[in-house]
């Protein structure tokens, strides 16, 4: 399965953090912000990229992937694979922009000339060999490859203007009916902070010096109640109403005791090792990583009770920052990419699938693929973000861009509800998001696309609450990330690719068609 193997914490964390207490100039320091980049593409800002150097964040990037929504099937593997080392060619530049402090105080357009402009030139040459692969095989390019391949450098002191602000922002608001950005009311200013108050002396926390910071958490107590994670109902359905396809059914798969995890995504990035630069637990089925072809998939052992469920469901580790190693602590998707403490355990992992408010639920197509939140929002803006952070005893109050810090007995919970409509033909997508879509406001299907049953998975953690004094946070926890993520609570993201087996499946549907709660 291609474990971990255990190592020596990567030097990026000393270096990176000798380098913050060296340059903080004012709260401006290494990493210094929660910002929110603009989700506007294509933009290179040789102004952000030239404030001062010891301001600047992290990197923001188009994200080229969202944009490729015609390429042919032939040509996929070869453009996810450049895809995947576009994510490479940012995580090097953001390392070289932690690495680099000193020649960065001396020189305002050192960001710009060494770490920016080079990154341009091979994204320029990554995305050319994308979009000569699109046009070998019958498809239509994006255009504006310049635009696409500049980036430009955020600054700590400079928040982007209405970031943050519209909840979750992302397709899924048509999921829970009609309020979904609107869930700000959790009386935390969610968002509007970021980049003010949010990195003020800390350079970024976090025990590898690229976060999570001290505003990135939340205590849960000073939440105003919001009536549960989005996009669902207090019986567990899909908000605004019981009708429709009522039934559920819950598949136990563990919480991933035999540690089955590695640093791949073979969703988005087949065929590449550690092309997800951070740990996912998989439960489930047990032969996922990024060279499992479908048939290794369905041919896999499970660890679902339900042995007609080989399905993988897989979704970023949780890790304490405790100052320990643990099994990665030197390994791609470890340590060497800034993932480092103790990965948790989950003490629960609830799976449950549910039904459609308006109409019945249609059959899951084998090895249909569904991602759900965005391991980029951060730099990529909240177009996909889909995020509910909780405390049990609370889960009526929900966080989206914050960490919850739960009083004691009380256990930090990470919701994730999934697109429940499919276009009707197809197992995936171009950019892995347009085949599936959260339902409308009113609760149905649009474009033509049939409900199908909506995965929700609750995960719980039994983890001590993160300690803040004077802007500092002790013993943090966060989800792994891509390093210019700055591990910030908005890029959770969670993934499944279904391999129930036909009878299983038809039960499912069956289940939730009449009424039934099955497991």
């Amino acid at each position: 399965m291609g474990r971990t193997n255990r190592k020596r914490r990567s030097t990026l964390a000393n270096r990176a953090i000798a380098a913050s207490a060296a340059l903080a100039l004012g709260g401006g320091g290494l990493l210094a912000a929660n910002i929110y980049a603009s989700a506007g593409e294509g933009k290179n800002s040789t102004q952000n990229a030239q404030t001062t150097a010891a301001g600047v964040a992290t990197i923001k990037c188009p994200d080229v992937g969202q944009q490729l929504t015609d390429v042919p099937k032939g040509a996929r593997a070869g453009v996810d694979k450049e895809l995947a080392k576009l994510d490479q060619q940012v995580t090097e530049a953001y390392k070289r922009l932690a690495d680099t402090r000193q020649a960065q105080a001396g020189d305002s357009s050192y960001v710009n000339n060494a770490i920016l402009s080079p990154l341009k030139s091979k994204r320029t040459a990554t995305i050319d060999r994308i979009n000569n692969s699109i046009k070998r095989k019958g498809g239509k390019a994006p255009q504006g490859a310049d635009q696409l391949a500049g980036c430009e450098g955020v600054p700590a002191d400079q928040p982007a203007a209405g970031e943050g602000q519209g909840g979750n922002g992302q397709d899924q608001g048509q999921d829970n009916g009609q309020d979904q950005g609107q869930d700000q009311g959790n009386g935390q200013d969610q968002g509007q902070d970021n980049g003010q108050d949010q990195g003020q002396d800390q350079g970024n926390g976090g025990q590898d010096g690229n976060g999570p910071a001290a505003a990135d958490f939340q205590d849960i107590t000073q939440v105003q109640p919001t009536g549960g994670a989005k996009g669902v109902g207090p019986n567990g359905l899909p908000a605004n109403g019981d009708s429709g396809s009522t039934g559920t059914f819950t598949t136990n798969c563990g919480t991933n005791e035999n540690e089955n995890r590695n640093s791949d995504n073979v969703i988005v990035a087949p065929g590449v090792s550690n092309g997800a630069q951070h740990q996912h637990d998989y439960v489930g089925n047990q032969d996922n990583d990024a060279f499992a072809s479908d048939q290794d998939l369905a041919a896999a052992d499970t660890s679902c009770q339900n042995q007609g469920d080989k399905s993988s469901y897989f979704w970023p580790v949780l890790r304490v920052q405790d100052g320990q190693d643990d099994i990665d602590a030197n390994a791609p998707g470890g340590g060497q990419d800034g993932n480092v403490g103790t990965i948790l355990q989950a003490s629960e992992a609830q799976l449950k699938f549910v039904g459609n408010q308006k109409s019945d639920v249609v059959a899951m197509p084998t090895a249909l693929r569904i991602i759900t939140g965005d391991a980029k929002s951060f730099v990529n803006g909240l177009a996909n973000a889909n995020t509910n952070w909780s405390c049990t005893g609370f889960e009526d109050r929900q966080l989206t861009d914050k960490y919850p810090i739960c009083p004691e007995g009380s256990s930090v919970v990470r919701t994730t509800n999934f697109q429940s409509c499919w276009d009707g033909q197809n197992i995936d997508s171009a950019n892995h998001r347009t085949h599936v879509s959260f339902v409308q406001a009113d609760g149905t299907c649009g474009n033509g696309f049939q409900a199908i049953p909506q995965l929700q998975v609750r995960l719980v953690y039994d983890v001590d609450a993160p300690q803040i004094q004077n802007g500092q946070v002790q013993n943090a926890f966060a989800v792994d990330s891509f390093p210019d993520q700055l591990h910030k609570p908005i890029t959770d993201h969670n993934d499944f690719i279904n391999f129930f087996d036909e009878n299983t499946m038809n039960q499912v549907v069956d289940c939730i068609n009449s009424g039934q709660d099955c497991q």
